[in-house]
């Protein structure tokens, strides 16, 4: 344990944020760098070691979370890296991009602030990148069996790192030009920097992972051909299919659907623009929307200098207080105030989204909307609370619908889908054709970075199992556990 009374001696401390005025002028990490060193050995020692730590259950990952709590709390940084990596491929980006359920199941968070489970998280991974303890770790053997990877978001990479170290010769295959999916492309540079997936790619290389970029698998390379080449194959291309919004005037020029609009300001990031195609620069935004994806739109309009923003959403606006039937140690839906929130805008609930207005030359200016309110279980809208707000760029973050079905790879493969458009698989993560594996987005929906990883991590176990008959890769989600896959 680490130290007994810490819960009664310490609060809760988290990361400090740089000054608004000071971010917005740049797409760095919000935080104050080396904020958490001088508080985060007070803050592990306020984890209370619980004899059942409820912390388990709520991360995907099964993190050993007292583990490394208590060698951070000791400063022994080697130790608790190794646990924390013990469960977790990438725990640089979990501790920056998580939404931290494991903190809501938190037993400290039945009556006092839960422990900084996310930033202990980050700390100890960051100390361990610069200390250069984080090494490659090459096969002692290659089994002489080959698998491909679709996909280079958080399930594929876990997958493709998990198999690499098994001995297996991997490829994996990203249809964009850079290798992270959702965290290159989706993820704004002030949440989480791209410097961190660039070195984890360097130590998968080392290890002998093979990438391949501009090849999408249905398109460029036919799925059949790719079956044929490679002795087992692990689908992790995300749910990829934007919820879109049917209404008139969606045509005007200035709608967007927020991954069309988020990976063009990391490209200029990247340097492969000097402005994004898709500017918020002068124009007064409208994000509809509330949940993350939403907020990291917020938050790219701020630094791109929208003359206003607002943020719609259908639902009514959440309580700051648990609700009840949604007790410990479950994950509440809180109202949550993110960085980008901090930065300004107006948050609007309960609303829908009816129409959108144009001018002459068919540019987006006006969105139409009216209030909202349940009856008999359904949202209705609301007489009489029609309204207008300007609106010269619109970005849908509406979530997504399923994997991508334009490519061609589900109908090459010949793949299942389930009831909500994801692909089917087993309790081994196995699609209905042998050898074909699927984690993630792409068979669970659209999800948590956290379950990314422990799908990746699991599929990558089947997967071992069908090549070799046995598996001894470690996976956060075994084949009993059928309802975890719910």
């Amino acid at each position: 344990m680490a130290d007994p009374k810490g819960f009664l001696n310490h609060g809760r401390e988290v990361a400090k944020s740089r000054p608004v005025e000071e971010r917005l002028k740049d797409w760095n990490e919000v935080y104050v760098p080396g904020s958490l060193l001088p508080i985060i050995s007070k803050q592990a020692s306020r984890c209370m070691d619980c004899g059942i730590p409820f912390c388990h259950n709520g991360c995907p990952l099964g993190n050993l979370i007292p583990e490394w709590n208590d060698y951070a709390y000791r400063e022994d940084w080697t130790a608790a890296s190794e646990r924390l990596h013990a469960t977790n491929n990438f725990p640089e980006f979990t501790g920056r991009l998580c939404p931290a359920p494991c903190e809501a199941a938190c037993v400290l968070g039945i009556n006092q602030p839960a422990v900084t489970i996310k930033n202990v998280e980050v700390s100890i991974i960051d100390k361990a990148w610069d200390a250069g303890t984080v090494a490659p770790q090459a096969p002692e053997r290659l089994s002489g069996k080959t698998v491909a990877v679709i996909g280079s978001g958080p399930a594929g990479l876990a997958a493709a790192q998990q198999l690499t170290r098994a001995g297996h010769t991997v490829a994996v295959y990203e249809r964009a030009d850079r290798i992270g999916g959702l965290l290159r492309y989706g993820i704004p540079e002030f949440k989480m920097e791209k410097r961190h997936i660039n070195r984890r790619i360097e130590q998968m290389r080392a290890e002998g992972t093979r990438f391949r970029t501009g090849i999408e698998i249905g398109r460029d390379l036919k799925a059949t051909d790719l079956k044929k080449r490679y002795d087992a194959v692990v689908i992790a291309a995300g749910a990829t299919t934007a919820r879109d919004l049917p209404v008139p005037g969606r045509e005007l020029k200035g709608v967007h659907q927020a991954m069309e609009y988020l990976p063009l300001a990391n490209k200029v990031q990247e340097g492969d623009y000097v402005t994004s195609p898709i500017s918020a620069e002068g124009k007064h935004v409208v994000v509809i929307g509330g949940g993350d994806t939403g907020a990291d739109c917020v938050g790219t309009a701020h630094r791109q200098g929208a003359a206003s923003v607002t943020q719609l959403e259908i639902m009514p606006r959440p309580g700051e207080e648990r609700a009840a039937h949604q007790p410990w140690p479950t994950f509440p839906m809180l109202y949550k105030v993110t960085s980008a929130h901090e930065e300004g805008g107006e948050r609007v609930y309960s609303v829908s989204t009816t129409h959108f207005e144009g001018d002459e030359d068919g540019n987006v200016q006006w969105l139409h909307m009216t209030e909202v309110e349940f009856v008999d279980g359904k949202l209705t809208s609301k007489p009489g609370t029609e309204r207008k707000i300007p609106a010269q760029l619109v970005t849908l973050a509406m979530g997504f619908t399923g994997t991508d079905r334009d490519n061609g790879l589900v109908e090459q493969f010949g793949l299942e889908l389930d009831e909500r458009g994801n692909v089917a698989r087993d309790a081994d993560f196995q699609t209905n054709v042998p050898g074909v594996f699927v984690a993630g987005d792409a068979g669970r929906g659209q999800s948590l970075i956290v379950w990314a990883i422990a799908e990746g991590r699991s599929a990558a176990r089947g997967c071992d199992r069908f090549l070799t008959g046995a598996s001894d890769l470690p996976a956060p989600i075994r084949p009993t556990d059928r309802a975890l896959m719910a």
